[in-house]
This record gives C-alpha cells, sequence and structure tokens, in this order.
C-alpha cells in the first residue's frame, strides 16, 4: 500500500470518530441536552433516565471525540458542548433522518402530530406577531435553560411550574409552547393542559438548536444581549 493511501485511509479513520461517538441514541439525547445549557453528570443522567455511571460512560466517548468538554465545579463536574457547530451537526442529522427514514417519519406522526402544529419555516412570521402582541411564547424548559439562551419574547413558564401559574397568561390570545425541539415532549404536555384549562395552546416544533441553525436570533441573559 503506497503511502498516500494510508494518508487517506487514516483521514478516513478520524472522521470516523465523530461518526462512532454518534452512533448511540443515548449519546445523540446527551448531545440534544446540552444544546439547552450546560449541566452537571447527575442533571444529564436525570434528564435522559440513565444512571450516573453510564450517563458518565456516554460522556467519556463524546469527550473523546472533541464534541463536548468538562470543568469541575467544587465537587460537580459541569459537560457542555464544545461549540455550536456540535449543536449543528445534531440538528442536521436529525432533519436528515427524518427526511430519509420512514419509520421516523411514521414515529413522529404518532408522537407528535397535531393538525395546527406552528412548523419551523412559520418562525420569522412568529417573531413579528409575538412582537405586536398577537400571541404568547412561552419557554417550558427548566429555568436554567431558558437563561443560557431563549427564543425573544419568549416567557419561561417550566412545565411542572405551568398549572401554578396559568393566571399569568391571557384567555384571548395563543399560547405557542416551545421546548428543546421536535423529540422533547414538554411543549405537548404543556399543550395539552392549557386546552384542559380553556386556552388556545399550540406547539412549535423548534427548540433553540433548530432556531440558531435557521440564523435567528437567541436571547442569552447571561451576556444580556441578544444574538443573530
Amino acid at each position: 500500500m503506497d503511502n498516500q493511501r494510508l494518508i487517506k485511509d487514516l483521514l478516513y479513520e478520524q472522521v470516523s470518530r465523530l461518526a462512532k461517538a454518534v452512533a448511540s441514541p443515548k449519546r445523540l439525547e446527551l448531545i440534544e441536552v446540552l444544546c439547552q445549557s450546560s449541566k452537571t453528570v447527575e442533571q444529564l443522567a436525570h434528564d435522559t433516565e440513565l444512571s450516573v455511571k453510564l450517563t458518565s460512560a456516554h460522556l467519556k466517548e463524546l469527550k473523546a471525540a472533541r464534541l463536548v468538554r468538562a470543568q469541575r465545579d467544587g465537587k460537580y463536574m459541569i459537560y457542555e458542548l464544545v461549540d455550536n457547530h456540535v449543536a449543528d451537526l445534531w440538528v442536521m442529522l436529525r432533519e436528515l433522518a427524518e427526511e430519509r427514514l420512514l419509520e421516523l417519519q411514521h414515529a413522529m406522526q404518532q408522537l407528535v402530530a397535531r393538525p395546527d402544529e406552528l412548523k419551523p419555516v412559520d418562525s420569522g412570521d412568529l417573531l413579528a406577531r409575538a412582537q405586536r402582541g398577537e400571541i404568547v411564547i412561552i419557554d417550558v424548559r427548566p429555568g436554567a435553560e431558558y437563561r443560557f439562551a431563549h427564543l425573544p419574547y419568549a416567557r419561561s413558564l417550566p412545565l411542572d411550574e405551568l398549572r401554578q401559574r396559568l393566571n399569568e397568561l391571557p384567555a384571548d390570545k395563543t399560547i405557542v409552547a416551545y421546548c428543546r425541539g421536535p423529540f422533547c415532549l414538554m411543549a405537548n404536555e404543556a399543550v395539552d393542559l392549557l386546552r384542559k384549562e380553556g386556552l388556545l395552546g399550540i406547539r412549535m416544533e423548534s427548540g433553540v438548536a433548530e432556531w440558531r441553525l435557521q440564523g435567528l436570533p437567541l436571547v442569552v441573559e447571561s451576556l444580556g444581549q441578544t444574538l443573530g
């Protein structure tokens, strides 16, 4: 085998390290959760319904592929994505799978199908309507994820607080709920609750990772500014 062939094989082998790192349903879910904010191992284990030991093992693989990084904060290890390119990889991989895999399309229809959902293509119009006060956008993720980054004009109403805070929402406007993206069920649960209480709730499919990839603005409260 000549030297050029050896070099080419090495190049493909290095790229394949990323493919191997994300070739796990739970590692993909960990990436999706880390798109929302940095988290401890314990928080990630809770969000993905894994043991701390197994979560740590998956994070070790993602770290070895330079997809996540960690820093110690007292007795806790805090993990975050290396950069937004990792979030973009997740969104593009998921969108490609939705486009090509009939099994995924069928599962999505069963999981989140609603005839009146707002899709990501409506995002620009959504902002304009929210700015004019025609609709109310609520972010039903945990508060820490909202503070890390959220959609403009969105109010933080975490799912576990929503029932107690329904009086903060107008009865005469459409309430648009979003969470972590298309695979996340928190917005579905929020819409079900809103409708049971007589409010007009609809779900938006996009989360912050999808929003960012579209080049649309996000509010980062820690920086006190809007990006995008």
